[in-house]
């Protein structure tokens, strides 16, 4: 991957940011700065109010359910190509239904049907990276924008429609939204799914399969992975850990690192920052479950899975297994 001047930037911040943290390696780094979920607003008496242009102007309710049931199925094509770019709106709509039932689906329906032509796919990129920076008062919207970027993020790895550029600079967003997630909310019966480590998770999985991204590209993404795969303000109990798994075993299989840098970023994984209060305070207690619950997570997968190529990270799960305290 050449250096362009996203990842430049991206290497230049790297090298003033989180320089003592061994979980990042050497040849990745992570981003300092960058932007944060916002928690959401206090207070049960204030209302949750659907974003501006939710629904998009022609869309009321009931035309959208209309198209939920005919599966997101729009027959004429310069309205299909519309209506993608307004939906993204409902992205942060407090409506679990409208949310994650309509613009998720209608989007991910579109892009895995290639149904939207590459202009529209780059202005869905262009809004959606915006929209990843923007305030989000009920940390909903930035976690489901991340989800549907992992779709266009498919889209190019199924069939390439972004210039280097265009990749590296979704790589560099990326990188920086995911390691500042601060908001471990998952699933409530009231708000239903934010989950943003896990929406993350699938947005890096996407560029850690594809092979437009090489091996410097992909310890970045091992990087920003090591940033969240063990908090200790929230224990994880959404499956994040398994999603966070995923496009590191992914970039093992395609050679981020040798054995002993996994070794020794493994290492770093399962050491805490401090021994003596693990078992004797909350947040000890949620970086282990967190560590543990990921480090199972890939060695299970190491052991149990097809591909060999991620066995390179046998020698450093087994170690770092056996270190966890």
């Amino acid at each position: 991957m050449k250096k362009t001047p996203a990842l430049a930037l991206a290497l230049a911040l790297t090298a003033c940011a989180n320089s003592g943290d061994p979980r990042m390696p050497a040849a990745g780094g992570d981003f300092g700065g960058g932007w944060i979920l916002y928690p959401p607003l206090s207070g049960a008496a204030t209302p949750m109010v659907q974003p501006a242009g939710c629904p998009p102007a022609g869309w009321d309710r009931a035309r959208l359910d209309g198209l939920k049931a005919a599966k997101f199925e729009i027959a004429d094509e310069p309205e299909r190509q519309a209506f993608a770019m307004a939906i993204t709106a409902c992205l942060a709509s407090p409506e679990p239904a409208l949310r994650d039932g309509t613009a998720f689906e209608a989007l991910t329906h579109m892009l895995r049907a290639r149904q939207l032509d590459d202009a529209t796919m780059r202005v869905l990129l262009v809004d959606l990276t915006a929209r990843l920076q923007a305030p989000d008062p009920y940390g909903i919207g930035q976690s489901f924008v991340a989800l549907v970027l992992s779709e266009v993020a498919r889209a190019d790895r199924v069939q390439a429609f972004l210039t280097d550029d265009e990749r590296v600079k979704l790589l560099v967003d990326a990188q920086h939204w995911f390691i500042n997630i601060s908001d471990y909310r998952g699933f409530d019966d009231a708000d239903g799914w934010r989950h943003a480590v896990a929406h993350g998770s699938d947005l890096l999985t996407q560029l850690a399969l594809n092979s437009k991204i090489d091996a410097e590209g992909l310890r970045l993404i091992v990087s920003a992975v090591g940033a969240q795969a063990a908090p200790q303000t929230r224990a994880y109990i959404h499956g994040e850990s398994e999603r966070l798994a995923r496009p590191v075993l992914f970039a093992a299989a395609r050679g981020a690192m040798d054995e002993a840098a996994w070794t020794d970023w493994l290492k770093a994984i399962a050491t805490p920052k401090d021994a003596g209060a693990v078992f004797s305070s909350e947040a000890g207690l949620a970086w282990r479950h967190n560590a543990q619950a990921f480090v199972q997570a890939l060695y299970v997968n190491v052991v149990l899975g097809a591909d060999p190529a991620d066995d390179v990270m046998r020698p450093g799960l087994e170690a770092a297994l056996k270190a966890m305290p």
